[in-house]
Order: structure tokens, then sequence, then C-alpha cells
């Protein structure tokens, strides 16, 4: 009955304030009168498989009316609201988990928890994330291992197994070294040129993108030996980049040192959609996405020497560093928009690319 309860409440709500608050942010609700507003965040996804997810949220302001419905809304387009799927996850403040179920393989999904009461319904922050392949690509958890990781800083990463490889599933978002020691940012564009200390930035130095791509590090925070990624895992080799490449297309020329190594493997690990139609965040074509490696790369562009702003901030381009050297300069993989391939290439170590962590 308590179930059942809540969805009436949910609908009745929805049907006269759903679609005024569709695409609020947290603290964004209709305050109607004296009332404040309910306040919200979503949880990241976790437990992911084929066919289902856990997320949730936390409630932390009813907005001066008691919270009567909440749950997650979720969608294969961003910005899901009640008339998309959604869970009925009881009533009151404070956190919640929630169990989306019915989900399809190999599919991205946004999703945003919501929360009701007499006045207004509101929508949290929204995350993504996507679903394991049903034919041996990539899979939720790590053999033997988690299906989520936790930084430094309290950040959760899903994971994904390629081949025999365990990798985090997002760009890494930590601002501390493994031991706690914070690494600089805010650096203008002479001291990020010529630093030799490790360094972060923001894509387009704009904290907004932090949830989407993480964050650019450049070179020298990859080589601190207090370690970048969380315990028990790494900044990937040249030789384990390979190992991936190798293994999403048998046909790669892994031996290329430069240029192309492969004409598919970028496709398999590109997350789907376009930011034309507003389903993903490439710009289109997003040559032969697919996802199918569960990799889930994103375009987190670059911060180069000169320029705070970073380039390929329009959707273009994600670059991944390697732990490897190449003389004075250091490997990293690319992939683009336009074509499913995979660049290997080098830059001076002070570029600014994100970073994909692999279990040790």
């Amino acid at each position: 009955m308590n179930k059942l309860f809540h969805f009436v409440c949910v609908c009745i709500l929805f049907s006269f304030y759903g679609c005024e608050q569709d695409g609020a942010s947290p603290g964004n609700g209709n305050s109607n009168g004296n009332t404040t507003a309910i306040v919200l965040t979503t949880n990241a996804a976790s437990s992911i498989t084929g066919t289902t997810a856990v997320s949730g949220g936390n409630i932390t302001s009813d907005g001066g009316s008691s919270i009567i419905g909440r749950g997650v809304c979720w969608s294969t387009s961003p910005n899901p609201t009640l008339v998309n799927s959604f869970t009925s996850d009881g009533a009151g403040i404070g956190s919640f988990n929630s169990n989306l179920t019915s989900l399809s393989p190999n599919t991205s999904y946004y999703v945003r928890a919501y929360a009701s009461n007499a006045n207004s319904t509101v929508y949290g922050n929204q995350i993504s994330f996507t679903t394991s392949s049903s034919g041996g690509g990539g899979s939720g958890s790590c053999s033997g291992g988690p299906s989520t990781v936790t930084d430094i800083d309290g950040n959760v990463y899903n994971v994904v197994t390629i081949g025999n490889q365990c990798w985090l599933k997002e760009n890494l978002e930590t601002t501390r070294y493994r031991n706690g020691d914070v690494i600089p940012t805010n650096l203008n564009n002479s001291q990020w040129q010529n630093t030799t200390q490790g360094a972060w930035a923001y894509y387009n130095d704009s904290s907004q993108y932090n949830n989407i791509y993480g964050k650019l590090y450049n070179w020298y925070a990859v080589a601190d030996a207090r370690g970048l990624c969380p315990t028990g895992w790494h900044v990937p080799t040249d030789s384990e980049w390979n190992k991936m490449v190798k293994y999403l297309d048998p046909l790669a020329d892994t031996s290329q040192n430069i240029y192309f190594q492969s004409q598919t493997a970028g496709g398999m690990m590109k997350s789907i959609g376009d930011l034309q139609s507003g389903t993903g965040y490439w710009q289109a074509p997003n040559a032969g996405a697919s996802n199918s490696s569960g990799f889930e790369g994103r375009p987190g562009g670059q911060r180069s020497p000169n320029s705070i702003g970073g380039q390929n901030i329009n959707g273009a381009e994600g670059h991944w560093w390697s732990a490897s050297l190449k003389d004075s300069t250091a490997w990293f993989w690319s992939i683009g928009y336009n074509n499913p391939q995979v660049l290997k290439y080098y830059n001076p170590k002070r570029y600014g690319f994100s970073i994909r962590c692999l279990r040790d």
C-alpha cells in the first residue's frame, strides 16, 4: 500500500507541477509564496550490469513542506523527468537508494533524482552511465575486485573489464595525491607552461565540466611518486594501452609508434550520442561510436601550455596520458568525433590531458 500511495502522490503532483520544474537544478524549485526550495543531489550510478543499476539521492531540505514522493528518473536523453521511467522510493528528507531495472545492454542513460512536496517537484543534478555489453565487451565490475572505486577525495568511479584488464569507467577527478598532498591548480598560462611539478585544471577552466569530463593533469602529476590514482590502481603504461587496443581490434598495429593504431577501436571506446541531437557529448557524426568496450570515452579536450581555456572544447577529441616516456616527452592516446580510429602520439609533459586508471 505504501508504494502505491507514493506512486499515486507522485503522479498527481507531477500533473500539476512536473512540467514547470523540468530542467531544474538543486535548489531551483518553485518556491510558491514563502516556502523555500527543495535541495537534493543525485547519487552516482553503481552496481551496473547490462540491465540494472543502482542510483538514488540525498534530500537536505524539504523546502518548508514535507517530502511526499522521491526517487530517480532516467532516460537515454538528457534531463529526464517523471514523464520518463522513474522509481518511487518513499518519503521524507535524507538519503535513499533507487534500483533501475529493465535497462538495455550497452546503452548510455541519464539519471536525475527528484523530490516532491505540496508545492513543487524538483530535480537534482544529472549523472550518466552506460550499461554493460551483452556480447563480451565491458562489464560493470572487476574479476575478483570491486564494482566501484573511491579516491582520496571521496569521488566514486565505476569500473569496466576489457579483456583481462580492469579500468576506471570515468576520468580521474582527484585534487590530491594518494598520500593526501594537494595537487596545485589555478595556474596562469606562464605558471602552467614553466612548472615541472604536478598540476591540474578544469576543462575550459570551468568547474561545471568536472562531473562530465573529470580533470586535466600535466604529465608531472602522472609521474609523481606520491601516486595520482587510488590505492591499487595506476596510470597505464604504453604497453598496457597497446594491450587494450589489441584486445578490441585484433588487427590493430600496436607496433605503430605514431599515428593511428586501429581503424575501429576508437568507436568501441567512445560514448554514444552527439551534441547536436542532445543525446551525448561528441560533435556529430560521432563516427563509429558503439561504446561496445564499456570504456565510455568522452571528449575531455586538453589544457594547452599557452591557453588557460584549453582546446577542443567543442566535443571534438579526448586525450589520455600514458605513464611512459618518449625521450623528453610522453605518450598519449586520442579518439575523435569524425572517425572510429585510435591515435597514439606524444606531447610535451606540460600539456593537460585526461587520466584513466588501471587496476594493479
